[in-house]
C-alpha cells in the first residue's frame, strides 16, 4: 500500500450527485489504483473525501480515457457527458492549483 510522507499534501474534495454516479460507473478501469477504486465505490457522497497527488492523478486520467472514447459511454452531447467533463475540468483545476511545481 501506498504511504503518504509528510510533504505529501492531502485536498478534501466532495464529489456528489451525477458527479459521483458518473464516477462510479468507471471505477472498473482504475486497475492498480492502490485501493482507490474501493474507496470511490464505497463513498456516498455525503462529506468531502481526501485524496492524494496519485489519486487525482488517477481520476483525471479514467476520466480522459472516458471522454476520449468517442463511440463509448458517456455519449458526445449527453447530460453523462457533460457531467462527466465538468467533474473533469474541476479535478483537473485543483489538480493544477495545488501541486503547480
Amino acid at each position: 500500500m501506498l504511504k503518504p510522507g509528510k510533504r505529501d499534501i492531502k485536498v478534501t474534495i466532495l464529489i456528489a450527485g451525477e458527479e459521483l454516479e458518473e464516477l462510479q460507473k468507471h471505477t472498473w478501469s482504475m486497475a492498480e489504483s492502490f485501493g482507490l477504486d474501493g474507496r470511490i465505490d464505497d463513498y456516498k457522497g455525503k462529506k468531502p473525501i481526501g485524496l492524494y497527488r496519485w489519486d487525482i492523478e488517477c481520476l483525471l486520467d479514467v476520466l480522459s480515457m472516458v471522454l476520449d472514447a468517442p463511440k463509448e459511454y458517456p455519449f458526445e452531447g449527453s447530460r453523462e457527458h457533460e457531467v462527466t467533463q465538468g467533474l473533469y475540468q474541476r479535478l483537473k483545476q485543483i489538480y493544477d492549483s495545488t501541486y503547480e511545481e
